[in-house]
């Protein structure tokens, strides 16, 4: 899985519309967040950030969706993932990324 500054630009995926708890996440930059990259699931997610449950580990890591750059596995596909990206309530997520609600993602 990789992530490289091009996909930094792309706009929000349409995968990303929906539940992204429980998916499968690779996260190769994150601030204060070692060592990286990380895989693990997301296994909850707040407004400011994720609960990453690492691969073969029983503690959750608290990782910021500021600065952050992943990659999600939903459905097979890989999903790039810019933290700020999601950087609204989660039950939002949904109505903001489909109809370009009051605050646009970047």
């Amino acid at each position: 899985m990789s992530l490289d500054a091009e996909t930094a630009r792309v706009p929000p995926s349409p995968a990303l519309l929906g539940e992204i708890i429980g998916l499968p996440v690779h996260i190769t930059e994150a601030p204060g967040v070692r060592p990286l990259p990380l895989d693990g699931v997301v296994a909850d997610e707040t407004l400011h950030t994720l609960l990453i449950r690492p691969a073969g580990a029983s503690r959750l890591r608290r990782v910021s969706k500021d600065g952050l750059r992943a990659v999600l596995v939903k459905d097979g596909d890989e999903v790039p993932l810019v933290g700020e990206m999601l950087r609204v309530r989660p039950e939002d997520r949904t109505k903001l990324l489909a109809l370009g609600g009051h605050r646009r993602i970047r």
